[in-house]
């Protein structure tokens, strides 16, 4: 251990130095100064960090030196005193600031520190990285970025990978329009860094970069048609839509579904889902019944969701499938099997949707006379079978319907009556989930019934607007007026209240029937692709599935 009068000497030899370079006009003749600086990082810690502060300070005016003048810092960063490295790791931006080759060395380490525990050294390595993003954005973060997709051994690189992505979500996104300029190149340049990391992401990992690309103004509302399309591929890359498709394999059916939910914005803006639709019909509407249980209300949900926004051709390819899904759970007569309203209201108004943009392929799969001048029209041939079977399984689900809106009325009052009676918070919080539910049942009950109704015509007008709001989106209201008060105000039951999965047992009784629909209405999962995860630890079951972009 060096002893206080020699580490004053040191100290006082290091600011002899400094004071020397300073002054000097031509600093680059000082040569054996800039050495007694680097030779002072194998001293006492105060000369350490002193010598922290003089290294990066004067680095620029020996280029000879630069090998041994960094080693001596980087060893300062791995000192074991805090107040050293802290010292070392301020002094790392000053190293690229006029030496801009040193950029990518200088964020690589800085990437690598931020592991650090101690906050105190975490936050110097934070502020360290922001000034050199400042000094050269682009070098700065396509360094960054290698951290993430450059992962060589992943079981040591997988806590500065996280750490790197935490400090992108948290510092640089937020910071986009001071730091990206400029704006087009950079949003473009951060994009193809984005791009190149989807490789190897989670479910969580890729919703946060999709979300931060749709902020680029490259991608807004006034972005062409060409830019929507490049979104869409990245999206359809990550659900896998080149792979065969499994059906036991659970982190595919995550990875889809959240895709298809992630995609929907951009159909509602004019994306082509011809590729989501085709994988659909191909691939998983044939297996419909093999997928996990609670899955398939999420695919159903995203289906309906999609549905406005198809081509009529694809509308015409995928109808087929629905039709006959449509049948299935709408029987022809009481079975004694359970009906589930959630599944029919999604098929319905997806059946509605596609057949609105392509009409007369309804005439050879429900027996209509849809006249629009096609051969397709097949006119000239019988379906009226066809017609007779459709047009009795809805007057059969709209008999389950009309009592199952009974039951869930009934059973609203009784729930008015328990929250009068109800004592305890907790006991009024179940109540109002119960109502929340019973509410979201009825408002399915009242989708299936208004569209079913047109469905007996002949020739039925399919509907193709907004006039049926899907029961678990909540409902558009008109603006309050600035002087109404909220107060007391409740949301209306979504899917995030429960899935509505409403069932009933058609062969059962009225007894027992209305609580076992607000039991039912509780089922399910609280997932509608736009959420967090569903407890399975990293998403979408670990990195590795999606398809990266070189």
């Amino acid at each position: 251990m060096t002893d206080a009068s020699e580490e004053a000497k040191q100290i006082e030899k290091l600011y002899e130095f400094g004071e020397r370079l300073n002054e000097a006009k031509d600093k680059s003749q000082n040569v054996k100064d800039y050495e007694g600086i680097i030779d002072a990082t194998k001293t006492s810690l105060k000369a350490k960090q002193l010598a922290a502060q003089l290294i990066p300070r004067f680095f620029k005016f020996f280029p000879n030196l630069s090998s041994r003048a960094l080693n001596a810092h980087f060893d300062l960063i791995e000192e074991e005193d805090l107040a050293v490295r802290v010292q070392a790791i301020r002094g790392l931006p000053l190293f690229c600031k006029d030496t801009k080759e040193y950029i990518s060395k200088i964020v690589d380490i800085l990437g690598q520190l931020l592991t650090a525990e101690e906050n105190v050294e975490r936050d110097a390595v934070h502020k360290a990285l922001m000034s050199v993003l400042r000094q050269d954005v682009k070098e700065s973060l396509t360094a960054l970025f290698k951290h993430i997709w450059n992962v060589e051994d992943p079981s040591q690189d997988d806590t500065i990978r996280d750490k790197v992505l935490c400090f992108i979500r948290d510092k640089v996104f937020p910071l986009k329009a001071e730091l990206l300029r400029p704006q087009e190149e950079m949003e473009r340049h951060i994009t193809d860094l984005i791009k190149k990391s989807l490789g190897d992401v989670t479910g969580a990992e890729f919703r946060m970069f999709m979300d931060f690309l749709k902020s680029l103004s490259i991608f807004g509302e006034r972005a062409p048609p060409e830019c929507m399309k490049e979104l869409i591929g990245i999206i359809e890359g990550q659900a896998d839509l080149d792979a065969q498709f499994d059906v036991s394999d659970a982190d595919h059916i995550d990875r889809l579904i959240s895709c298809l939910f992630m995609a929907l914005p951009f159909f509602v803006r004019g994306a082509s889902g011809s590729k989501f639709l085709n994988y659909l019909n191909k691939h998983i509407i044939p297996v419909f019944d093999k997928l996990p249980e609670e899955r398939k209300l999420d695919l159903l949900k995203a289906l309906a969701e999609i549905s406005p926004y198809t081509t009529p051709q694809d509308s015409r390819q995928i109808l087929p499938s629905i039709v006959q899904l449509l049948k299935k759970y709408m029987p022809r007569r009481k079975t004694g099997e359970e009906t589930n309203f959630t599944y029919v209201e999604c098929f319905l108004f997806s059946f509605h949707h596609l057949a609105h943009k392509a009409p007369n392929a309804t005439n050879s799969l429900c027996g209509y006379k849809i006249v629009t001048g096609q051969p397709s029209d097949r006119l000239g041939e019988d379906f009226s079978e066809y017609y007779k079977d459709f047009t009795e399984r809805l007057s059969s689900v709209e008999d389950l319907t009309r009592a199952t809106m009974k039951k869930l009325t009934q059973g609203m009052a009784e729930h008015n009556k328990a929250m009068a009676a109800a004592k305890s918070d907790e006991a009024k919080d179940s109540i109002k989930t119960q109502k929340q539910n019973t509410t979201t049942g009825l408002r399915t009950c009242n989708n299936i019934l208004a569209m079913t109704k047109s469905l007996h015509s002949k020739t039925p007008a399919f509907i193709g607007d907004k006039s049926v709001n899907l029961s678990w989106k909540e409902a558009i209201k008109p603006p309050v007026p600035s002087s109404a008060t909220a107060t007391g105000v409740k949301r209306p039951a979504t899917a995030a209240n429960g899935s509505n999965n409403l069932a009933t047992k058609k062969a059962r009784g009225a007894g027992g029937m209305q609580n076992q629909l607000v039991n039912r209405a509780l089922e399910g999962i609280s997932y509608d692709g736009r959420g967090g995860g569903r407890g399975r630890g990293r998403g979408w079951g670990g990195r590795g599935r999606g398809r990266g972009y070189p």
